[in-house]
């Protein structure tokens, strides 16, 4: 299938530049395209030049947010991308007639700004590509000192992969995110002519002014958790956090909109409309040419479904753009990149559960839609036929309200068995967070498959906030059960990041689940080992999972670790893990494999979501295996997946809980 994203429009708002990206399993990379297409629809987008292989977050693998910037005669789109190693600014013709690498720097190019008369590009470096090598290669030779900075659970030498390469990774912040070696030089920024590539250092003067942040703002105010400045006067817009704080959570659950005057002045204008307060507002933008503010909600209630509305802060009207049932932003990955806007137009990437993601341009006036490029049909047709989802509501014990997206498996005259994922489930579904389990295929294959979100906001109680979890699965299949649609004796389970927690959450408090499947770990005295000298994780670590050193607060540790809890895990477990990960849960993992409990796979150079194509395909295809054989008693006869079926027969469910496979192979 094809990702969109990164859609900006020209300065005469009459074209839209975007990006489609694409995996290439047999090169095992994903290639991006970019493309400029006419808002008015009336012709194909035209291929205008290569945007290389995305960018990514280094800690989380997910892709950038890569707007590129048009100049202002709309004849040239400018764009960071990466070939042959390196980290440089491109240009391309919005003719396609021709693109070509602007800056040629023996650093990659961390950011950039185009002069205001197109003419010159000014651009931000680290240290170079030879430094950041060289360092590695002394850290080799030399050995590694071992500080808080070293990420020890991940391999010391060039275990991750970074722009393209393995590469030598650093803790840059407070919980885990992590860059390469050097990457805490400081910018230092220079100005190419577009036209000769002629290059020099900026002067101070010459240096682009830094966007303001909350510490800009008057003191008095309430920090703001968004804050986007008017392009002509001296407004800002303001996302707040509402006042009303459940006890026991991290922060607000909904957010309030503002407008202040000007930066030094603590007035605001405050929106009262409904739909802007006590909303989760995830982005918002000033319309051009206008007193309005553009602003996305998402309402837990329809399962996290995004919606658009105008606001006048000059008359206080409140307006609905788009009232939609899945993700409309500006990238399918990120919920709240916002859409690319003109002065009478939307340009987002819109999708739903089943339907993959397609670019729309929304009349900001009349809300009406128009898809411009669908390049994804036959994937959503082929969906539709074989395995549509629908939203799905229902309540626990507790009178909790929890969503799902649900695809369900066709009958075979038994009740199909059920897969549930938990944690967040926004836009087009191809396996949960983290894309590991394949939930349209599973339906397909006659497992029902379902993917639950979370509860809003952060819980700080460790307890409180997996056993939400817990009782969501319980609860659903209970649901499902009573009329027949899924057999409870037959649920599988799995999950990725707090998913993975909960998943396992589950396993040692409940006995419905009946195999897993996890892609993250959860805590153990080794991933307190191993992460301890860095104060910022011991401070998180106490705040949102009440745990210290094991010695410190050991009952909390049996309460919470699976390393204490092993038996009463019954369930046989996947793991499928990154190895910048995995070595944080072998105080579980291994003596579930010494029991014939559990099978690990490690993908190396992957980071918190695996994002190589192979890796990816793999991981799909034996979470897929996984669940058809303890769920179907099914093995593919592939010669090639001999060796996985001969370990897992070997494997078994620990105490109660286990499955008569003989009689679900009758069934089937």
């Amino acid at each position: 299938m094809s990702d969109l994203g990164n859609p900006v429009v020209s300065t005469d708002g009459r074209q839209v530049a975007f990006r489609v990206e694409k995996a290439s399993v047999e090169r095992n990379i994903y290639e991006s395209i970019w493309y400029v297409q006419n808002l008015d629809g009336h012709s194909p987008p035209l291929r205008i030049g290569e945007g290389g292989e995305p960018l990514r977050e280094y800690a989380t693998g997910m892709v950038l947010p890569s707007p590129a910037v048009w100049s202002t005669d709309g004849r040239w789109i400018y764009y960071r991308a990466r070939f042959d190693g390196r980290v440089s600014v491109w240009r391309a013709a919005t003719d396609g007639s021709q693109a070509r690498e602007v800056v040629k720097d023996a650093a990659d190019v961390r950011d950039f700004v185009l002069g205001k008369e197109g003419k010159t590009l000014l651009y931000s470096v680290g240290a170079t590509r030879d430094a950041v090598l060289a360092a590695e290669r002394s850290e080799y030779e030399q050995g590694v000192r071992i500080d808080e900075s070293v990420m020890l659970a991940g391999g010391l030498y060039r275990s991750g992969r970074i722009d393209g390469r393995p590469a030598t990774q650093r803790f840059l912040g407070d919980w885990f995110s992590t860059g390469p070696l050097l990457a805490r030089v400081p910018d230092r920024w220079k100005i190419v002519d577009v036209s000769t590539t002629a290059t020099r250092d900026a002067s101070a003067s010459e240096v682009p002014s830094v966007a303001p942040t909350a510490v800009d703002l008057p003191w008095i105010l309430p920090a703001p958790t968004k804050l986007v400045p008017h392009p002509r006067d001296t407004r800002t817009a303001l996302v707040l956090p509402a006042q009303d704080t459940e006890p026991g959570m991290l922060q607000p659950l909904t957010s309030t909109l503002a407008v202040l005057s000007d930066k030094r002045s603590p007035g605001l204008v405050r929106c009262i409309d409904a739909r802007c307060r006590h909303q989760t507002i995830g982005d918002l933008q000033w319309r051009a040419e206008s007193d309005e503010v553009l602003f996305t909600t998402t309402d837990y209630e329809r399962a996290r479904a995004q919606s658009i509305y105008r606001w006048n802060v000059v008359t206080g009207t409140v307006q609905a753009i788009v009232l939609s049932d899945g993700l409309v932003s500006g990238s399918q990955r990120h919920w709240d990149v916002p859409c690319a806007v003109s002065a009478s137009t939307l340009v987002c990437i819109a999708a739903e559960a089943d339907r993959p993601p397609r670019l729309e341009a929304i009349d900001i006036d009349s809300g009406a839609r128009r898809i411009l490029f669908e390049p994804n049909k036959g994937l959503e047709a082929d969906m539709a036929a074989t395995a549509p989802a629908r939203m799905i509501r229902w309540q626990d014990a507790q009178g909790r309200e929890f969503t799902g997206q649900f695809f369900e498996a066709k009958s075979s005259g038994h009740p199909p068995p059920l897969f549930v994922t938990f944690y967040t489930c926004q836009g087009f579904l191809r396996g949960g967070l983290g894309d590991e389990w394949p939930l349209a295929s599973l339906a397909e294959q006659g497992i029902s498959a379902l993917c639950i979100n979370a509860l809003p906001g952060f819980r700080l109680d460790y307890v409180d906030r997996h056993d939400q979890g817990r009782a969501a699965v319980e609860s659903v299949v209970a649901l499902l059960a009573a009329d027949g649609t899924v057999d409870p004796g037959r649920v599988g389970m799995g999950g990725l990041s707090f998913g993975s927690e909960v998943t396992l959450w589950t396993l040692m408090h409940s006995d419905v689940v009946k195999a897993a499947s996890v892609g993250s770990i959860s805590p153990t005295p080794s991933y307190y080992l191993l992460n301890s000298l860095r104060e910022a994780f011991r401070t998180n670590l106490r705040l949102m999972w009440q745990l210290g050193a094991p010695d410190e607060t050991p009952g909390r540790w049996r309460e919470i670790s699976p390393a204490f809890q092993l038996d009463r895990i019954r369930a046989p477990i996947l793991f499928q893990l990154p190895e910048q990960e995995y070595r944080m849960l072998l105080d579980y993992a291994l003596p579930m494999l010494r029991r014939n409990q559990g099978d690990l796979y490690v993908f190396p150079e992957e980071a918190h979501i695996k994002f190589q194509p192979r890796h990816k395909l793999a991981a799909y295809e034996r979470n897929l295996d996984w669940f058809r054989y303890w769920l179907q008693a099914y093995e593919d006869a592939d010669p090639a997946k001999a060796g996985q079926y001969r370990i897992w027969r070997q494997m078994h469910p620990q105490g109660s809980g286990s499955m008569d496979r003989g009689r679900i192979h009758e069934e089937n």
